[in-house]
């Protein structure tokens, strides 16, 4: 292998496996939060927070974070890379707060909330590229970042535009099989989102890695995010299609049926 030296450009290359891995569980993520989205107000019309909470943490949790952080872990360059632990946990605090109050905003009352929707798209996209670019600066590597804040911006506007349609369509559509196709349009733009976000850094060698303590990393990180993410989908999805947290919404089915 070339030797690297200081002030190098370095090109980066992804593992496609992580990739496609990094998209199921963004499709994952998202078809959850819009089963728990049509679930959130009961009956008497008050928001049941327990189906919130389960809905934050599918879609911030799982449909955006682990997507982000195995997109991270697809990311390949010549040099060693590990991650802060405590700005990667204060990302996935970050993505699911934000977007449980985004989901609030937008459904949690009696009806869809148009100003509601367009407060909590503002809010969830740019806190979407705040966790995104969080997540990137607490990369550990022989390598300074540069950004183009044009393809930066860029991040942005899909940031907003794909929080917007997701709020959207978690409160405007039933029907599984409409659903399923709306889960996988949110994939699609959480992924744009986060490769373009990425596309904005150019990697300059260096002499060295900052020394950190707190740095986690490993060749099955990936995998074990999927795994993880995946454990607790399927959890979530049995809880709120089961008796219990469903259970306020029974009489407001029994008497459209």
């Amino acid at each position: 292998m070339t030797p690297l030296v200081v002030g190098q450009l370095l090109s980066p290359e992804y593992s496609l496996g992580l990739v496609a891995l990094s998209f199921l569980i963004s499709f994952a993520g998202s078809l959850v939060a819009l089963i728990c989205a049509g679930r959130m107000v009961g009956a008497d019309g008050k928001p049941n927070l327990a189906v919130v909470a389960c809905a934050a943490v599918a879609l911030g949790g799982i449909g955006i974070w682990s997507m982000h952080f195995i997109g991270m872990l697809a990311y390949r360059l010549p040099v060693a890379i590990s991650y802060n632990m405590p700005l990667t946990v204060v990302s996935l605090v970050a993505a699911i707060l934000i977007s449980g109050i985004a989901l609030y905003l937008a459904g949690g009352r009696r009806k869809f909330s148009k100003a509601g929707w367009l407060a909590g798209s503002l809010l969830a996209g740019i806190g979407v590229c705040v966790m995104h670019y969080m997540g990137m600066f607490a990369m550990n590597m022989r390598a300074s970042m540069e950004f183009d804040m044009g393809t930066v911006a860029l991040s942005v506007v899909i940031a907003i535009t794909a929080a917007a349609a997701a709020l959207w369509l978690a409160f405007n559509l039933r029907k599984l099989s409409h659903q399923i196709a709306a889960a996988a349009v949110m994939g699609v733009a959480v992924c744009t989102m986060h490769y373009v976000g990425m596309s904005a850094a150019s990697m300059i060698c260096t002499a060295a890695a900052p020394a950190d303590a707190l740095a986690i990393g490993g060749s099955y990180m990936g995998l074990s995010v999927f795994g993880t993410a995946g454990a607790v989908l399927i959890f979530i999805f049995w809880v709120v299609t089961g008796s219990s947290l469903d259970a306020p919404t029974a009489p407001r089915r029994a008497r459209t049926s």
